[in-house]
């Protein structure tokens, strides 16, 4: 069977998340600049004198599709690797996926990742 793990982190954390998981042989990745925010509700900023708040934060998702025996590395890997202890640091989503086809070669399954 075949997962989907998206991941929410901070977006300076990305290279070494990256890195992380090249490292445990992982060979596609798809990134995606988003905004969002979860129990940390943004911050108040100050503009010109005043005071306003900013509830969408700038966060990177990565998209991976893996086997499943894969999974627990790649939920390691992110999990040391965008952690920084502090509000924000993200969450990591696993879902299943039914089915997987590249659109090059017609391949299915697993051989399509």
């Amino acid at each position: 069977m075949m997962k989907k793990i998206e991941a929410i982190i901070k977006p300076f954390k990305l290279d070494e998340v990256k890195e992380r998981l090249n490292a445990i042989g992982v060979q596609g990745l798809t990134v995606t600049e988003v905004k969002g925010f979860g129990r940390q509700k943004g911050h108040t900023e100050l503009y010109r004198g005043a005071e306003y708040v900013v509830d969408f934060l700038p966060k990177t998702k990565l998209e991976i599709l893996a086997p499943e025996s894969q999974v627990p590395d790649i939920i390691d890997a992110i999990m040391t690797a965008a952690h920084t202890g502090r509000i924000g640091d993200g969450k990591i989503f696993v879902l299943p996926v039914e089915e997987v086809i590249r659109i090059r070669t017609g391949e299915r399954g697993e051989e399509a990742i």
